[in-house]
C-alpha cells in the first residue's frame, strides 16, 4: 500500500515537471496568437469595423454580470467541502460576486495570478486567483487569526510546490483554509496532516478544468 502511494506521488511529481517544461513552448505559441489577434483587431478598426467592437463590448458586459453557478458546499467524510453544482468558467473584465469566500470557481478574469509557488503578503483579487484554480493550483489563504508560525511554515511549503499560491483573505471564516477548483477545507494549522493530503490530491488533481495550463507569466501582485 505504501509503495503504491509513493509510486502515485512520484508519478504526479513527474507529470507536473513535464507540464512545467511544456509551459515555455505553450506560452510562446500563446504570445504569437495574441499578437496575431491584436493585428486583426487593429486592421478591423482601420477598416471601420466598429460593429465588431460594439458586439464584443456587449458580450463582455453580459458575461461580467454573471454569477458563479448556484449551489452549496457538501462536506465529505474526509472534511473536504465540494461545490454541489458545475461552476462557470467565463472570462470577464469586471468584479464577480462569488457565493463563497475564498471562491473556488466561477467566472473570472482572463489573467491568472502566478501560482508557481508564489506567496503574496497582501490580498489579491479573487477573479485572478480563481483563474489559477482553473489551471490546477491549490490556494492557501489565511486571516489575522492565523499564527505567525503557521503562516511562515505554510509559505515555505507553497514556495516548494509548483501550482500553488498563498495570500491573506481577511473575510474568510477560519484562520487557515485551502482551496482548489470546486473544493475547499479548513485546517488547524501548518502541522495538520490534512495539508499534505490536500496538496497531494488537488495540485493538478482530477478536479482541474485546464490541466497543464500555465502558472507563470500571469499577474505577480
Amino acid at each position: 500500500m505504501g509503495s503504491a502511494k509513493k509510486t502515485e506521488n512520484a508519478s504526479r511529481k513527474a507529470r507536473i515537471e513535464e507540464m512545467r517544461r511544456a509551459e515555455q513552448a505553450r506560452e510562446r505559441r500563446n504570445r504569437v496568437l495574441t499578437i496575431t489577434a491584436s493585428v486583426i483587431v487593429v486592421a478591423g478598426l482601420v477598416a471601420g469595423g466598429a460593429f465588431l467592437i460594439s458586439s464584443q463590448s456587449d458580450d463582455d458586459s453580459a458575461a461580467s454580470d454573471s454569477k458563479a453557478a448556484s449551489g452549496k458546499f457538501v462536506t465529505g467524510k474526509d472534511g473536504v467541502k465540494k461545490w454541489s453544482t458545475k461552476l462557470t468558467q467565463n472570462h470577464v473584465a469586471k468584479s464577480v460576486k462569488y457565493p463563497m469566500e475564498p471562491p473556488v470557481g466561477g467566472d473570472h478574469n482572463q489573467v491568472w495570478m502566478n501560482c508557481n509557488g508564489d506567496v503574496y503578503d497582501k490580498a489579491i483579487k479573487n477573479e485572478n486567483a480563481v483563474h489559477s484554480l482553473e489551471h490546477g493550483a491549490v490556494w492557501v489563504t489565511y486571516n489575522s487569526k492565523a499564527s505567525d508560525a503557521d503562516v511562515k511554515a505554510l509559505s515555505e511549503k507553497v514556495k516548494k510546490t509548483p501550482y500553488s499560491l498563498m495570500s491573506p483573505v481577511e473575510d474568510q471564516k477560519d484562520p487557515v483554509m485551502l482551496s482548489a477548483w470546486g473544493h475547499q477545507r479548513t485546517v488547524t494549522g501548518a502541522s495538520d496532516p490534512d495539508v499534505a493530503t490536500f496538496f497531494e490530491t488537488y495540485v493538478q488533481g482530477k478536479q482541474t478544468p485546464e490541466p497543464g495550463a500555465a502558472c507563470t507569466n500571469g499577474l505577480s501582485k
